[in-house]
Parts: C-alpha cells; structure tokens; sequence
C-alpha cells in the first residue's frame, strides 16, 4: 500500500516530541481504554490513562497510539509480566496504534453526538489489519469527546494463547475507549 501524505502528516505531528500544537486539529495525551479478558476460568481486566490521539477535521484522518507497557491492573504482578513478555512482547512491540480516515462526513461546526466508523489500519503486536470500529463522537466548540467499544480477535494479531491457559485466557478481547480531544488554537 502506498504511503498517503495525510499518514505522514499525522505521523509527523502526532509523535512529535516539541509541543507542536497545528491549528484546527484536535490532540490528547490522556485518553481512557480498558481491555476485558472473559474466559471460562478468569477474569483478566487492565486499564491505561495514557492513549494518545489526534485528528485532523480538514482531512477526516485520524491517529492513536498507546504504550502496551501502560497498562495496569491485572490480577497480579506476574500477568501483567507474561502480558508484556509473553504475549504482546512489548519489548519488541512497544504500541499498538490506529491511523486512518473517519468514512462520515462531519459537519465539525455543528455540535452534538454522532454516530460515526473510523476505517484505519489497526496494529497490535507487530501486526496490521484493516478495521471498520463504530464510534460515537461528540462535537463541542474547543473539544470532541470519542467513545467506543470493539473486540480484538488474538488469532488476527499473531498473539498465541498456551494450550495450558487457554481456558483463562480468551480468544477475543473486549477494548473500551474514551478519549476527549482538544482543538488546537495556535501553530
């Protein structure tokens, strides 16, 4: 696949490490997302505070990104270690991110709830699968506010469940987003 400007673009401002703030997108350091683990003999759950995420209104484009090592709560210290060495490998795969293009088009003048589906490029442990994730977006003059829930199919990103602990581990997990974005007003 070609690499389109627009990816570039969001690349260059979203990992830029100076502050850059472009005027007319909206940008956030502290989002919400929480994963679910439901198998038959356990309840995994872990959270982070530090999703990260830009859109460019202009362009209908998107980019969001989260450290793996960010996440917290597992039912102990030792699952939180085999999720990062065993399964996401995160020393080799240190973020999963989300870049691509919201398919509705947006009035981002007009404020309220909608409905809308982020079409991207999903990347989990090194590997990348087209995505269609319903979302709700809610517009307000100097922020937007994004919501979402959607599952990630293990097989899908190469990670590979032991047989051993296949019974608490499972196949498919529960992702819940919530990330508030504000406008950028300065270049």
């Amino acid at each position: 696949m070609p690499v389109r400007p627009y990816f570039i673009f969001l690349i260059i401002i979203f990992f830029s490490n100076y502050g850059l703030a472009q005027k007319g997108l909206y940008r956030s350091d502290e989002g919400q997302i929480h994963f679910t683990s439901d198998a038959p003999l356990e309840l995994i759950q872990a959270s982070s505070g530090a999703l990260r995420g830009v859109i460019d209104p202009i362009q209908n484009t998107f980019a969001f990104t989260i450290d793996i090592q960010s996440f917290d709560g597992f039912n102990s210290d030792l699952q939180k270690t085999h999720f990062n060495e065993n399964y996401l490998e995160s020393s080799k795969h240190p973020k999963a991110t989300f870049v691509g293009k919201i398919i509705e088009n947006l009035d981002w003048e007009n404020e309220g709830p909608n409905e809308i589906r982020a079409k991207g490029f999903l990347s989990i442990h090194g590997v990348k699968r087209e995505r269609i994730i319903p979302s709700q977006i809610e517009i307000f003059s100097d922020q937007v506010i994004i919501r979402s829930e959607f599952t990630v199919p293990l097989k899908e990103h190469e990670i590979d469940i032991p047989k051993i602990v296949a019974q608490k581990i499972s196949e498919e997990i529960k992702v819940v987003m919530e990330i508030s974005l504000l406008k950028q007003t300065s270049n």
